[in-house]
């Protein structure tokens, strides 16, 4: 389950808005995800933004976690937190944390992001061991990518089957690229009311995990925010699916259609 919980997380974040000053969120924004697994409630995701600073610099601070609830807590227990610090201005990531718990799998690193010697240094505290990577000025990591596609893409000025791509870096299996495929839009009926959102394809590694390449989905609300409504995924053994369930701090109006 562990490459379940990356995947949702990683897609949770993701959002589009235009290639210019504005943006699509602030400090104090937060949100939160209710992930079904079955027929049982599987667990909880939150994102959060806050102000912070990391060498002297003013940055963007965002802690993501998830946290199994309920009988899935019995059968299998998670305990994830996600940090990045990122650049107000340009969205780089400076640094990156990842602590994990799931079941007998645990996991402590951090990564130090350094642009000026073009290299990242990952930092697995629990089997007590650094690695570089060379990097450039484009990499982002597994939270900072999304935040960063909010203020950078917009999805109106992408056609049917075009992708989105970019260079991700989260733990020791080093850069990874990421592709996400656009479909058009939809609209859902959710919790709040209907709302119009742009469609998305992520392509993932078949196989243990996924049934197939394409067994993802993910929504995204039409509007200045460009947050995450929903996100489905076929299993290689049942379905998942996380639905937004709570939010505050939007820097937008949150827009839903009025039947």
């Amino acid at each position: 389950m562990k490459k379940v919980y990356i995947t949702l997380l990683l897609l949770a974040t993701f959002s589009a808005n235009s290639q210019n000053t504005h943006s699509a969120f602030k400090a104090g924004e937060w949100l939160r995800f209710r992930i079904h697994y079955g027929i049982f409630n599987a667990s909880y995701a939150t994102l959060q933004v806050k102000n912070d600073k990391i060498d002297s610099k003013s940055v963007y601070h965002v802690v993501g976690k998830g946290r199994t609830t309920g009988l899935a807590r019995v059968f299998f227990k998670v305990d994830d937190t996600y940090e990045s610090y990122f650049d107000k201005n340009n969205g780089k990531p400076y640094k990156f944390v990842r602590k994990v718990s799931e079941g007998s799998y645990t996991l402590d690193l951090d990564i130090d992001f350094d642009y000026t010697n073009k290299k990242a240094t990952l930092n697995d505290h629990k089997k007590d061991r650094k690695l570089d990577f060379s990097i450039d000025n484009k990499i982002q990591d597994l939270i900072s990518a999304f935040y960063y596609l909010r203020n950078n893409y917009k999805p109106e000025d992408l056609k049917k089957g075009e992708f989105v791509v970019l260079n991700l870096l989260y733990d020791d299996d080093g850069i990874f690229k990421f592709k996400l495929k656009y479909l058009g839009k939809e609209t859902l009926k959710t919790k709040y009311g209907k709302v119009e959102c742009h469609k998305f394809r992520p392509y993932v590694e078949s196989g243990r995990v996924f049934k197939e390449q394409e067994s993802l989905s993910l929504w995204v609300s039409n509007d200045d925010n460009r947050i995450p409504i929903r996100i489905k995924a076929d299993l290689a053994v049942g379905s998942i699916k996380a639905d937004l369930d709570g939010y505050a701090g939007l820097k937008h109006q949150f827009k839903i259609i009025m039947d």
